[in-house]
């Protein structure tokens, strides 16, 4: 009679959610517990080494602990959140959780672990395997689930507990749990690696580009050219082609045709508003790039204040603020009139001496961000002022061949955008197909089910209904056991 009802229970559950045969479908907290209780104080000695992993240390990309630390127990017992050999950790914190920060503890030091606060743990009652866990969190559809259940203020949302203990999750019986695993772990490992060729090219790119500006900025990029206008190419012991010559930054400008835009005393936060004049801030400078989805306004009252300010297309943005390369670019023709910010400095060259582009492509060569580092002032914020940039030395060749130059550059740098963007589309494809492999693992399409296999080899199995009811009876004994000893 009870195995009549488990049966139709079953039959009816797998109707209803269209799971495969022999599957179940039950809360999250009915198989794993979640957060449970830190070790007791006397669980290792004091000094004990155990593992610690702060948020960093969990690699969102690879689902690892890839730069674990190790501290005495007594030290982190309390105060962190506590694992154990097996456990899946999990970010619950905006926007780590959304990033996919999630890995199973393993090699843990006396088998604990210890870290951020702003981690869920998940740990098996044995219905299930760890892995399997590990990769139904890291789903995009469970992460989204998660971020719609998120509570708190903006910055410091969190996805509650609860959220975790109500997910519904499917159950394959075991042994299919651990084919669906090594099959997906088999799949993901050849995703993965095609990623990584991917974040290579990324590499391969920018270094590409660096080398062009740097064939460009020294006029080996258009020797060809030289000799073809019989211009002859670098002398022997001399370090610049025929007409090239050293110029500082100054003598390249119109009067006045360098400047910075108001300080905070003259434009605060309260000035801004949701349309009206441009404000050009630092985070709209790229290397030869201009962001101009990110927009900021002020109104045409405190533009009549801060008109000096104004920039306009065809303007060189410097950016004051430089850390690992220098930022630069021409300003393009905006919507609306414009003013610098007081990080971006901008430039406005004589046309019959210098090509604005030509002079970018120097701004941004790796020589002059060599030159400009000795210059560089502020530790938190490092930075240059418009006396360094108006001193700096560039090379400064005939107008035609810069000319020349900016041309083949661009062609150049096109060639690289468009292999770029074939990267991002199959970058993007790969996560997708991550994401597809995930999604038929958990819905018993990746590998035989145990049920089809049985048929196939004439044999029983134990069912996902069986499993957890087994699970269930020996946990009570244990509990009973432990009365028992206790009493």
């Amino acid at each position: 009679m009870v195995q009549n009802v488990e049966k139709s229970s079953e039959s009816l559950l797998r109707v209803i959610e269209s799971i495969p045969e022999g599957w179940g479908s039950v809360k999250l907290a009915e198989v794993c517990h979640i957060n449970p209780s830190k070790p007791a104080s006397n669980a290792l000695p004091s000094e004990a080494p155990v593992t610690f992993v702060p948020m960093p240390a969990v690699d969102a990309e690879r689902g690892e602990i890839s730069k674990p630390e190790t501290r005495p127990f007594s030290k982190v017992r309390k105060g962190y959140t506590a694992f154990h050999e097996g456990d899946v950790i999990m970010a619950k914190i905006t926007p780590c959780m959304e990033n996919g920060k999630a890995a199973i503890a393993r090699n843990l030091q006396n088998g604990l672990g210890f870290g951020s606060t702003e981690f869920h743990v998940l740990r098996s009652n044995g219905a299930v395997l760890p892995e399997f866990v590990y990769h139904f969190i890291r789903r995009e559809s469970f992460r989204r689930d998660a971020e719609g259940e998120m509570t708190g203020s903006v910055g410091q949302k969190r996805v509650p507990s609860a959220f975790l203990e109500q997910s519904a999750i499917p159950i394959p019986p075991l042994a299919e749990q651990k084919r669906i695993v090594a099959k997906v772990e088999e799949l993901l490992a050849r995703v993965n690696i095609t990623k990584e060729r991917l974040a290579k090219v990324s590499i391969i790119l920018k270094r590409f580009r660096q080398a062009v500006l740097a064939a460009a900025c020294s006029g080996r990029l258009t020797a060809d050219w030289r000799n073809e206008k019989q211009m002859g190419n670098v002398p022997e012991g001399s370090k610049l082609p025929p007409g090239w010559r050293w110029i500082p930054i100054k003598e390249l400008l119109l009067p006045g045709g360098i400047f910075d835009g108001p300080f905070g005393s003259n434009l605060k936060t309260a000035d801004y508003t949701e349309n009206g004049v441009r404000v050009v801030r630092l985070e709209n400078v790229g290397s030869l790039q201009f962001f101009d989805q990110k927009e900021t306004y002020i109104s045409e009252e405190k533009y009549k204040i801060l008109s000096k300010h104004t920039v306009g297309a065809g303007d060189i943005i410097f950016a004051s603020f430089i850390d690992e390369e220098v930022r630069a670019c021409v300003l393009p023709k905006l919507k609306t009139k414009a003013i610098a910010k007081a990080d971006c400095f901008c430039l406005r060259p004589r046309q019959e001496v210098v090509n604005r582009h030509y002079l970018t492509f120097q701004f941004v060569s790796r020589e002059s961000y060599e030159r400009l580092s000795d210059s560089i002032h502020g530790a938190t914020r490092p930075r240059i002022n418009t006396t360094q940039l108006r001193n700096l030395e560039v090379r400064i060749c005939p107008l035609d061949e810069q000319e020349e130059i900016v041309r083949r550059v661009e062609a150049l740098f096109k060639l690289a955008d468009t292999i770029e963007k074939r990267v991002g589309a199959a970058s993007l494809r790969a996560e997708k197909l991550t994401q597809a492999i995930l999604a038929k693992a958990f819905r018993g399409e990746l590998v035989p089910t145990e049920a089809e296999l049985a048929r196939r080899e004439g044999r029983s199995y134990e069912t996902a209904f069986e499993l957890l009811a087994r699970i269930k009876s020996e946990r009570g004994s244990n509990e009973k056991l432990r009365k028992i000893r206790g009493n």
